[in-house]
């Protein structure tokens, strides 16, 4: 039988869907708060006619999610929001199961546009988006693919700076739910997730040793302490770069080494880069590096360690080993750029774990029913996700674990409800 999601599709390689099914069955079984959801939308079916686009980071945990939105009565359309992220072989599973995809692993940039703007060509009525691709996409030069489009949530912090650049400017045009901003992501997922896939990603592609070595983390926000706390249990020296007093105090106090990058700069042996801008690593900070230090990064874009200053200070490049680029300098010093600059937890890796990501697409996929349900009330704006649907996925997480926890009495309800 021919499908449809196959005649529609672009992918790398359909035979490769039976391994993309192994990896989307394992994910499924350790994800209980997804498939409570899942449920609940195969009861209520509340996206029942209704096209929805996914640009996420296209891996398994990922496919699940786009599988759930489908269980409640959507036609899903998904793309990559990473070039080295995509597995083909989730693609391919994905066409399978009668989801359109328009991904496939490390196109050419000009290609990877193409891809996204098929994706929003199917003319969705909501999106989920990561790192404001869709969205900055359709207000910068396809404003005509935002009509019909009743709002959609969005999955990360660069995401959400782009968001509120566009609400500043007047621009935005949709609703769209922060779900990077709600407690049961921020909390876990860029502190818990992110710690833990930036080390799978170093790991796996240096095969070397994080104990007893520097490891610089560059930024002390929620992804930052994440990286910094797994560096530590990981036997490394600790240092953080900040440009925020608070967030430097709070280092300090955490027990890091805090200092400006020029003087983090020449001791690390592994620079982790977690800030959502631009040039957070520049020419003097190379300048002054180790022979073999190796440089990462973990922000949505490939822009926070600065690709041109290193190669313009290289008299070669080449491939050392997979997901690893070697810059040799003029003065014989080698310094190494993992997973081309990009996200080195997707691109050097699986992201993040199964049990993060089960509240993190939890919250995407309650947080797209919010604001389907509610798009007309809401107007166009960032919107932040209910706290009662925040809680309800930490006490899905807590049920799943059979954890109990404590209630308010009415009595101490009413306490904390007076002045008095």
């Amino acid at each position: 039988m021919t499908l449809p999601s196959l005649e529609k599709s672009i992918v790398a390689d359909m035979a490769l869907a039976p391994e993309g099914h192994r990896k989307i069955e394992w994910v499924a079984s350790h994800m209980p708060v997804l498939n409570r959801i899942k449920e609940e939308f195969e009861r209520d079916l509340p996206f029942q006619g209704l096209k929805v686009t996914i640009c996420l980071h296209l891996e398994a945990k990922t496919a699940y999610l786009a599988k759930v939105v489908q269980a409640g009565g959507a036609e899903v359309t998904i793309t990559g929001s990473n070039p080295l992220s995509t597995q083909d072989d989730v693609c391919a599973a994905l066409v399978e199961d009668g989801i359109t995809v328009f991904a496939k692993y490390n196109p050419h940039p000009t290609e990877y546009k193409s891809l996204v703007l098929h994706a929003l060509e199917t003319r969705p009525d909501l999106i989920i988006d990561d790192g404001g691709d869709l969205i900055t996409l359709m207000h910068g030069e396809r404003p005509d693919l935002l009509e019909g489009i009743r709002g959609g949530a969005e999955e990360t912090t660069t995401g959400i700076i782009r968001l509120k650049a566009l609400q500043k400017e007047g621009t935005l045009t949709l609703p769209m739910v922060a779900v990077n901003d709600a407690y049961c992501k921020h909390l876990f997922d860029n502190r818990y997730g992110t710690g833990q896939s930036v080390f799978d990603g170093i790991i796996r592609t240096t095969n070397l040793m994080i104990a007893g070595s520097t490891v610089v983390v560059v930024g002390y926000g929620w992804c930052g302490k994440g990286v910094a706390m797994r560096a530590k249990g990981l036997g490394a020296n600790v240092i953080v770069t900040e440009v925020d007093a608070i967030k430097a105090v709070e280092a300090h106090m955490d027990g890091f080494h805090v200092m400006p990058m020029i003087e983090a700069a020449k001791h690390g042996n592994f620079f982790i880069t977690v800030t959502g801008n631009k040039s957070v690593i520049v020419g003097e900070h190379y300048d002054v590096m180790k022979d073999g230090a190796i440089v990462c990064n973990a922000g949505h874009f490939d822009v926070e360690a600065n690709k041109p200053d290193l190669a313009a200070r290289a008299v070669s490049i080449r491939h050392a080993r997979k997901n690893i680029e070697e810059y040799q300098l003029q003065d014989g010093r080698r310094i190494y750029l993992l997973a081309e600059g990009r996200l080195v937890n997707l691109g050097a890796a699986d992201g993040h774990p199964a049990e993060i990501m089960d509240m993190t697409f939890a919250l995407q996929a309650v947080g797209l029913r919010y604001v389907n349900e509610n798009y007309e009330q809401l107007g166009a704006g960032v919107i932040n996700v209910p706290y009662e649907l925040d809680e309800q996925v930490a006490r899905y997480r807590l049920e799943s674990l059979g954890i109990g926890i404590d209630s308010l009495t009415d009595e101490q309800k009413k306490y904390l409800d007076s002045w008095s």
